[in-house]
């Protein structure tokens, strides 16, 4: 995708938003009650930060994928769950405050481990090392400071300080992620639409296999850790429902390459397929919860 106004200032405006839309969902409260009861975080972080993205390479690894859509795959890998993830989580019966809290730490701390495991997979996807492509630290750390911290803070500040009108704003953010969303994954068919094709059937298995690794993995994690249904299917939709737009924007703005974009756009169409039976399952799990 060429570069233009709607990618360098149109994306992250948008992605801003959505950031927003989780600070207005977020209380110190919410934050309080986490504190007291810590253990539920602290599983879906590690997981979230360590072992997904450990996943997400070895997936890259195992399908012998180009070095750029291997390399689009760690990224999505690295990306924190969205605002998406929440709304799941509610529709299947999740713990809503937990999906929130762990959306909005994994989306700070990946100002730092995004680049880290991005270099990691660069160091190790065979070709990799050679395609001259990297995650500048400095870069990359100004640009989600600006996309995420700020725009979450900003939406705690106006949630407690003017309830009615961030009540009336959250409306509208998630309705603002799918048109981005749609946007982007249109704008990559048309400039990949020479070899769009090879290019999805190929990087489609992969992509699909990540998916459900991701939220097979949440579930297992959660359950050996003696968490409650609730948690389990909440860190499950964690970490396989993944903020796309984020990995799309340091895709376009910061790597330059659609093809690494392109597992991004992919694995977007697929964990909205996904999402229906995770909501189809969580309802059933949490009927027959004790």
């Amino acid at each position: 995708m060429d570069q233009s106004p709607l990618i360098d200032i149109g994306l992250p405006v948008a992605l801003a938003v959505i950031m927003v839309g989780i600070g207005l969902s977020l209380t110190r409260d919410d934050f309080a009650v986490q504190a007291r009861s810590p253990w539920a975080t602290i599983v879906g972080l590690v997981g979230q930060l360590v072992l997904v993205p450990l996943v997400g390479v070895g997936v890259a690894l195992l399908f012998g994928l180009s070095p750029m859509l291997a390399l689009g795959v760690v990224l999505v890998a690295a990306t924190p769950g969205g605002a998406t993830s929440n709304l799941i989580t509610y529709l299947a019966r999740g713990n809503v405050a937990l999906s929130v809290i762990l959306t909005a730490i994994t989306s700070v701390a990946v100002i730092l481990t995004l680049p880290l495991w991005f270099d990691l997979g660069v160091r190790i996807i065979p070709g990799a090392a050679g395609s001259e492509v990297s995650v500048p630290l400095g870069q990359t750390f100004g640009l989600l400071l600006g996309v995420i911290l700020i725009p979450v803070a900003l939406g705690m500040v106006l949630r407690a300080r003017t309830p009615s009108l961030a009540a009336r704003i959250e409306r509208f953010v998630g309705v603002v992620g799918l048109v981005v969303l749609v946007v982007l994954i249109v704008g990559i068919v048309l400039g990949e639409r020479d070899r769009i094709v090879q290019l999805v059937a190929t990087v489609g298995p992969a992509v699909i296999v990540l998916n459900i690794a991701f939220i097979v993995l949440g579930g297992l994690l959660a359950w050996v850790c003696r968490l409650r249904r609730a948690e389990q299917i909440a860190i499950a939709v964690e970490f396989g429902i993944k903020n796309t737009t984020l990995t799309m924007l340091i895709a376009f703005t910061v790597i330059g390459d659609e093809e690494v974009g392109l597992a991004a756009a992919v694995y977007s169409i697929v964990m909205y397929v996904t999402s229906f039976v995770i909501v189809y399952g969580g309802r059933r799990l949490m009927r027959t919860a004790p």
